[in-house]
């Protein structure tokens, strides 16, 4: 207990005398330890005396403090010798078993040892893996499990080392001559011997394909998938794959949506196709075995896997990720969470306090990790809007999550900042919200980190019930969401300038350098008159995505860029640029997952978890179509069909988000056919007068829209846009105006 409380008496090697003096005899510990489990050795010693002997003297206090042990000493030794005096219970005794969380971890661990050869490089690393195997088949053999148990380690394993010999073909880290045969002997089986691969098959049709092409490939299986709504059965597949055009030449009709594939050989895009279904077959049969809550760098399996997430097919990882939210959600009984919503304060007023965000944060952030934990949707908060006589079957709920979205891509709040492309109308992305950015050497206020981790919250939220945030984030922000390495050109994405100074200045160093090998000239003397007249005021600082200017070193401010530290000082600017909102996202990522597990959740892609906070990123009129209900019309009637020329063809793609709010108070429909909850209804409005001079109604609570029968597509458009765009409001009416 005394080395659990202070860790750092552990280090045997510690010269420090206060230390060495107050340090326990660790290996003292250990041996009387050791001398405990002796005694089970007594011969004389019936089982249940045995059993006394270990609850005397290994109580689950003792087993606890030699677990905390072998994960804080240093030494492999020591560590199996823990893991060994765990073998030698389970052998004494068929009663002592070790806590799940405890042996869950040990499995882990007993993976990472049989995959990863480094444990092999020394004697001391071998002996810890050896124990580990031990103690796993003694527990096996205790559980009179042994035969059934390693029937299903070994297919377990053959899975594995398949599915780490794919990743290693795709990440191209074997050359063809290492390809396992079995591999392609198993595909014989789950294919059959037409459509089976070969080596040469495989390594043909490696030769088209790099990250973005194999990223297009995964996009054209993902529609398929969910446009007919099948999971990944062997029969589905078999007819999807024969299906797709097999001739060695391109079809650019075929694959007209997808530039990198018109060029490539179809029969080759036939092979990756049965190839990437073939690796989330047996990714498929090794992921509840793995534990994915592991950060970056810690497993190697895990980080094997997640190299090639862009390569795992959606339905695969949003399964096993969906039972991991259902397993999690909050199964008591709801509670009903009014909150209280000021709106009439929140347009009125700029202060960041009154905002609908601010308000829900006051109201809801103490318990959110809790209460966003609902199913599918189900209404988390009911909205009360103070002064107002609406009730919240639904539309309120809906319209108060679309309030706040527009709260945080604003500048209402210190959250967020449009990125530089748009404060400079200039580049890409112009529409994306950046993080505000905070001094690097100072802390971030509480209130903020809080409020950070409400956003993770919503997103949280968001996935769990299906009702999307219309948020315009980078997609930097959703990389670092999940680990996925954040590039330069991510950076440029939002900053067109980002890098122009430094990347224009190693360039003339280059053809200076490059001019001079050919003249024998100075070089030095060349780059330093260029630095003198292009870079004379320079210092080792930068400019922040928002405009501050911050030190790179400690006196930056007066360290003088030179040809001599320009190297040093362009990799600290690259470095502060790509870290630049790490501390304000790693707050969200605290709050996401607080809301929902991270385990799978790492195994999307950026984009494949921003369309899960957010939805599609546009207006699926044809989804939308296919979830729409005809009251007193039918689809083909001329009203019905008039407005749907209007909103596909005259409306643009900002005005159907705002029609959406009109009608369901959401910007955003579900990601997916099966995620509609309710089906969009149209019914024709009777009016008194003439039918052109009349308003549509909306009722955001059932999803429906009532339609004057408009003489004309013109007509239609002009009172739809009055009504989207002056009469989105909940009013006293109790329904949407």
């Amino acid at each position: 207990m005394h080395f659990l409380s202070e860790p750092s008496l552990i280090d045997v090697n510690n010269n420090n005398e206060r230390i060495f003096t107050k340090q326990p005899n660790l290996d003292f510990l250990l041996k009387n330890f050791h001398l405990f489990s002796d005694v089970l050795k007594d011969f004389t010693l019936n089982n249940y005396d045995i059993d006394l002997v270990i609850q005397l003297l290994f109580s689950g206090i003792f087993i606890k403090i030699l677990f905390d042990l072998f994960l804080l000493v240093p030494s492999h030794l020591l560590k199996t010798f823990i893991i060994g005096l765990f073998t030698k219970l389970i052998q004494a005794s068929e009663n002592f078993k070790l806590h799940d969380d405890v042996h869950n971890f040990i499995l882990q661990i007993f993976i990472e040892l049989l995959v990863n050869q480094t444990y092999l490089d020394s004697l001391a690393l071998k002996y810890f893996r050896r124990s580990f195997m031990q103690l796993e088949l003694t527990r096996m053999e205790r559980q009179k499990q042994l035969v059934s148990s390693l029937n299903e380690w070994s297919s377990f394993l053959k899975d594995l080392a398949i599915t780490l010999d794919l990743i290693n073909i795709l990440t191209n880290k074997i050359e063809p001559c290492q390809w396992s045969e079995l591999f392609f002997n198993e595909s014989k089986e789950i294919l059959g011997e037409k459509l089976a691969l070969t080596k040469e098959m495989v390594e043909t049709a490696h030769k088209h394909f790099n990250r973005t092409a194999d990223e297009q490939v995964m996009k054209f299986m993902n529609e398929t998938i969910k446009l007919t709504g099948n999971s990944l059965s062997c029969e589905f597949f078999i007819n999807f794959i024969e299906a797709l055009p097999a001739e060695s030449i391109p079809d650019s009709t075929k694959y007209a949506s997808f530039t990198c594939l018109c060029n490539i050989p179809s029969v080759c895009i036939q092979t990756r196709v049965k190839f990437v279904y073939l690796f989330n077959i047996f990714l498929e049969k090794i992921l509840p075995k793995i534990d994915f809550t592991v950060s970056s760098g810690i497993g190697f399996v895990v980080d094997r896997i997640r190299s090639v997430r862009h390569c795992i097919l959606f339905v695969t990882k949003f399964e096993i990720f969906s039972t991991a939210v259902a397993e999690t959600a909050d199964s008591s009984e709801p509670s009903e969470v009014n909150v209280k919503f000021d709106i009439v304060k929140a347009s009125l007023t700029e202060h960041p306090e009154d905002t609908m965000f601010c308000q829900a944060y006051k109201q809801l952030y103490c318990d959110a990790s809790r209460t966003f934990r609902r199913s599918t949707d189900e209404q988390v908060w009911t909205a009360n809007y103070v002064g107002m006589f609406s009730a919240d079957q639904g539309g309120p709920y809906r319209d108060s999550v679309t309030r706040i979205c527009a709260d945080l891509c604003s500048t209402r709040l210190p959250l967020f900042t449009l990125c530089p492309n748009g404060r400079t109308n200039n580049g890409l992305n112009r529409d994306r919200w950046i993080p505000n950015v905070f001094p690097p050497n100072r802390f971030i206020p509480v209130d903020i980190k809080n409020q950070y981790r409400f956003v993770g919250q919503l997103m949280g939220m968001a996935i769990r019930t299906k009702l999307y945030l219309d948020v315009r984030f980078p997609i930097l922000l959703w990389k670092q969401l999940i680990h996925e390495e954040v590039t330069l050109e991510d950076i440029e994405a939002i900053d067109i300038s980002s890098f122009a100074v430094i990347n224009e200045m190693e360039e003339k160093i280059r053809k200076i350098k490059s001019l001079n090998e050919c003249d024998h000239g100075d070089v030095n003397s060349n780059c330093n008159y260029l630095f003198s007249s292009i870079m004379t005021e320079d210092t080792f600082n930068v400019v922040s995505s928002t405009g501050q200017t911050y030190e790179l070193i400690p006196g930056g401010f007066h360290i003088p860029i030179t040809l001599g530290n320009f190297e040093d000082y362009c990799m600290r600017y690259r470095q502060y640029r790509i870290n630049e909102f790490h501390r304000q996202i790693e707050f969200i990522r605290q709050g996401l997952f607080s809301v929902v597990p991270r385990a799978y959740l790492t195994l999307f892609t950026a984009y494949e978890l921003e369309e899960t906070v957010c939805g599609k990123g546009f207006i699926d009129i044809q989804m939308l179509k296919r979830h729409t209900d005809y009251r007193k019309d039918d689809e083909s009637s001329p009203l019905i069909q008039r407005f749907w020329s209007v909103l596909s063809e005259m409306f643009s793609e900002e005005q159907r988000k705002i029609f959406l709010i009109f009608v369901w108070g959401r910007s955003t429909l579900p990601y997916r056919d099966e995620d509609f909850s309710t089906n969009f209804v149209i019914t024709h409005l009777d009016t008194d007068d003439n039918a052109d001079e009349a308003l549509p109604r909306s009722y955001t609570c059932s999803f429906t829209l009532q339609l004057p029968a408009y003489s004309t597509k013109e007509i239609m458009y002009e009172r739809l846009n009055y009504a989207i765009t002056y009469c989105s409001s909940i009013d006293t009416d109790r329904r949407m105006n």
